[in-house]
C-alpha cells in the first residue's frame, strides 16, 4: 500500500456521461448557461471536426474525444473501424494543437466488451498508445460494462504502462459487477492517479444490460480520504451536490455513502 499517490485528481464525469440518458441540452446551451469557476476546466465530448468547432465557438478550453479498444463495440458505437477512428481523431488533434486546446482522450471496453468479450491488453496498450502520439495529454480507461477485476485491471495497466508514462494515465470504472472500487485501488497500486467518477453514481453505459452505472464520486472521495489521499473535495458538499442531482431528476442515489449517511 505505501504506493499510493500522496493525492488524486478527481475527473467529475456526472454532468456528461451522468446525464447522456436523460433529455439534455446540447453542451453549447450547456456551456452558456453554467457559472464557470477559476482554475476548473469544463472539457466537452467531441464526436468529429465540426463537433469540435462548435464546442471551441461555445467557448470551451478542453475537449475529450472517444474511441474503443474493441472493433465491434468502435463499429456499433461510432460506426467505424478503430482505424477509421484514428483518422478522424488527427483531424481533431491538429486543430485542437493549432487552437491551443488540450485533449484527452477515452478508451472505451479495456476490461471487456459487450460484443467482444475479453479484450487483450496488448489491444488496448496499442490503442493508447495511438491517443498520447497523437497529442492527448491525458488518456481514461474505461471499464465500459464494468466486467473487469482487480487481476485483469493489474495485467492491462502493464501493458499499457509499457507504452504510455503512468502520468498521462487515468481510470473510469463501471460498478455493473460491484468492482468499481477493488479495481480503481489497483490502478492507484499501479501509480494512476487520475480516476473519473460521477457524483450519486448517476449514468453508466447505455448499451450494458441492467448496468447499475459509474463509481460514485461519494464513494470513491470516502475511500481516499480513508487511505490519507489528498482530493481536495469536500464530502459533505458532494453528498449535498449527490442529493441536489437525485432530487432533481426523481431518482435514488447509487452512492452507498449517500445511502449509509442518509440512514444515521
Amino acid at each position: 500500500m505505501d504506493t499510493l499517490p500522496k493525492q488524486v485528481k478527481i475527473v467529475e464525469v456526472g454532468p456528461r456521461d451522468g446525464l447522456q440518458n436523460e433529455k439534455m441540452a446540447d453542451h453549447a446551451e450547456v456551456l452558456k448557461g453554467i457559472q464557470k469557476f477559476p482554475g476548473i476546466t469544463y472539457p466537452v465530448l467531441i464526436p468529429n471536426l465540426k463537433g469540435f468547432e462548435a464546442a471551441v465557438a461555445a467557448g470551451a478550453k478542453e475537449v475529450s474525444i472517444f474511441g474503443a479498444a474493441s472493433e465491434l463495440f468502435t463499429k456499433k458505437n461510432i460506426n467505424c473501424s478503430i482505424e477509421e477512428s484514428f483518422q478522424r481523431f488527427d483531424a481533431i488533434l491538429k486543430a485542437a494543437q493549432s487552437a491551443n486546446i488540450s485533449v484527452r482522450g477515452y478508451v472505451s471496453c479495456v476490461l471487456g466488451c459487450p460484443y467482444e468479450g475479453k479484450i487483450s491488453p496488448a489491444k488496448v496498450a496499442e490503442v493508447t498508445k495511438k491517443f498520447y502520439s497523437m497529442g492527448c495529454y491525458e488518456i481514461s480507461l474505461g471499464d465500459t460494462i464494468g466486467v473487469g477485476t482487480p487481476g485483469i485491471m493489474k495485467d492491462m495497466l502493464s501493458a499499457v504502462m509499457q507504452e504510455v508514462p503512468p502520468a498521462a494515465l487515468a481510470v473510469h470504472c463501471h460498478d455493473t459487477y460491484g468492482q468499481a472500487l477493488a479495481n480503481t485501488l489497483m490502478a492507484l497500486q499501479m501509480g494512476v492517479s487520475v480516476v473519473d467518477s460521477s457524483v450519486a453514481g448517476l449514468g453508466g453505459c447505455p448499451y450494458a444490460q441492467g448496468a447499475s452505472g459509474n463509481l460514485a464520486t461519494e464513494d470513491l472521495v470516502y475511500m481516499l480520504e480513508g487511505l490519507g489521499i489528498h482530493t481536495g473535495v469536500n464530502l459533505q458538499k458532494l453528498l449535498e451536490a449527490g442529493n441536489f442531482i437525485c432530487q432533481a431528476l426523481n431518482r435514488k442515489t447509487s452512492s452507498k455513502v449517500a445511502q449509509a449517511t442518509c440512514k444515521l
